[in-house]
């Protein structure tokens, strides 16, 4: 009670404004706005993977709608991942570990629900469902969080394609995912504690390698890299 009481005087210092007016005024005066949406690509009412999804449209045109703006306003959209996949909850999930390997992942990556403490889902990273999220959102550049949880694995895997029901292999997202197959390529891990790291010049080969490789298949530049829980351990890159 006293952490509510607290959070409430916090926020009764900020005046109640008309968000749209004054996001419109503070654009015309050459103010950049940075507007963050909330869960994922893959949860948007229309474009995920319904029905496991939310209420509502999470990709980058939904802040149009929740802020009042018109998409000629839009300018850079950072798309943000994990260096691997995870899921909240039921739904297709194509790159799933079941093994040593997908327990592993959630244990260095604490994935835990904050609230109930529910083990979430892990997986390999899935370039079929990001090359779609990348498209539908308009990303024009990526940011990877928690590279440092994949810094002592031999290998690491990345999903590049799926095959089908009927043996058809594609790079595209399709309509139905529940049966697909994922077509893995294996790249060399990095065996490197990056944590302390604090610029890319540091980057093992390895490292700089799967980045070149992530940024090739999906033909956008990586920005800014993730190497710990900290601030301080965010690399932009030049």
């Amino acid at each position: 009670e006293k952490k509510w009481m607290e959070g409430v005087a916090y926020l009764k210092q900020f005046p109640i404004v008309d968000s749209e007016h004054e996001i419109h005024k503070l654009l015309k005066s050459g103010k950049n706005i940075l507007c963050e949406g909330a869960q994922g690509t893959m949860l948007d009412v229309d474009f995920g993977s319904y029905p496991f999804v939310t209420s509502s449209n999470t990709i980058c045109a939904g802040a149009c709608v929740g802020l009042g703006i018109g998409p000629n306003k839009v300018g850079n959209v950072y798309g943000i991942m994990k260096a691997y996949c995870t899921r909240v909850g039921a739904g297709p999930f194509p790159t799933e570990l079941f093994d040593e390997t997908g327990s592993r992942i959630r244990a260095l990556g604490h994935e835990y629900g904050a609230v109930t403490g529910r083990e979430r889902r892990c997986g390999w990273i899935d370039l079929v469902q990001l090359r779609y999220s990348i498209m539908v959102d308009g990303v024009t550049e990526l940011i990877m969080m928690k590279s440092d949880v994949l810094d002592d694995f031999d290998t690491i895997k990345a999903c590049v394609a799926y095959k089908l029901k009927d043996g058809t292999i594609t790079r595209d997202f399709p309509y139905e995912i529940d049966d697909v197959e994922p077509i893995y390529q294996e790249l060399p891990g990095w065996k490197t504690d990056m944590t302390k790291f604090t610029s890319e010049d540091q980057f093992p080969k390895a490292f700089k390698d799967y980045i070149q490789f992530l940024e090739s298949e999906l033909e956008t530049p990586i920005k800014i890299i993730s190497i710990g829980p900290d601030r301080e351990q965010t690399i932009v890159r030049k």
